[in-house]
């Protein structure tokens, strides 16, 4: 008798794989932009950190400006996504808790990786004519989710004068944090002005 041949598990189907091979991408060309800067973060650079050829990289992005783009908005989207979720489990509407738990997840929109990689882009955007339309819509789309994140879970009615204005600078705050936060570690101070917005905010809505 001959030998018997062992049975092989099923294929992961292409489709399967060529997402999985995408996510890969886009998580390790967030990661090479907030580390290395736009100068420092080329397709081969990605390719490498996500474990895939520079031909596979190039056959889901065609150029460098397609996949740093794509890979912000993606864990733009991600993280907002995971704001989202905290609704879930937050106390009771009218607390102040509540409402410092929200400013809290906010700010965070703005102090992590992606604040960084996506500073960076902006940068790069500023001095490159191929980058500076798709990175200003790019901003633009990702500043209106965060301001409707913002407005959702604050359960915020923007039809009260002076509302839609208080949670807008809300979200310029929290973005001036984040810069604060890139050359040092600006917690303590950060926490303190999380816990005041949370009281201004409290008291706006409850009015």
């Amino acid at each position: 008798m001959g030998a018997v041949t062992p049975a092989r598990g099923p294929k992961q189907p292409q489709q399967e794989r060529s997402r999985a091979t995408r996510l890969k991408l886009l998580e390790a060309a967030v990661s090479c932009l907030a580390e290395r800067g736009w100068s420092g973060s080329t397709v081969s650079v990605v390719a490498e950190r996500a474990g895939v050829s520079r031909g596979a990289a190039q056959h889901h992005f065609r150029t460098r400006e397609d996949l740093f783009t794509a890979a912000v908005e993606h864990v733009a989207e991600k993280r907002q996504g995971a704001v989202k979720a905290v609704a879930r489990n937050l106390p009771p509407a009218g607390s102040v808790a509540r409402t410092w738990i929200i400013v809290e997840e906010l700010v965070g929109l703005y102090t992590g990786p992606l604040f960084r990689a996506a500073l960076h882009l902006w940068v790069a955007a500023s001095d490159e004519d191929q980058l500076r339309d798709r990175v200003t819509a790019l901003e633009a789309k990702v500043g209106r989710e965060a301001h409707r994140t913002a407005v959702a879970l604050l359960d915020a009615d923007e039809a009260v004068p002076g509302v839609r204005e208080t949670v807008q600078g809300l979200l310029d705050m929290a973005r001036g944090l984040g810069l604060a936060n890139l050359l040092t570690d600006d917690t303590a101070r950060r926490d303190r002005v999380v816990e005041q917005w949370a009281k201004i905010i409290d008291g706006l809505l409850a009015e």
